[in-house]
């Protein structure tokens, strides 16, 4: 068994989608240990608040993100 957490800006996915990303995480792990049986993978997903952590500088924000993806 295995426990993922996954940490994720306040409001940036909707439901809908948190629900596709434990489904894609528990895939994969699955994907991983299949030559021993049926695996199970827990993921727990914390929503940390919009600007209380940072990527090299100043505080991510949900308003941020709009303008890092379109860097990609």
């Amino acid at each position: 068994m295995s426990l993922i957490q996954a940490k994720l800006i306040e409001e940036s996915f909707t439901p809908t989608e948190k629900k596709e990303i434990v489904a894609k995480i528990t895939d994969r792990v699955a994907s991983v240990k299949q030559q021993n049986g049926p695996t199970v993978a827990w993921v727990d997903i914390e929503e940390v608040l919009s600007d209380e952590w940072e990527i090299g500088a100043p505080a991510m924000t949900i308003d941020a993100i709009p303008a890092l993806v379109a860097d990609e």
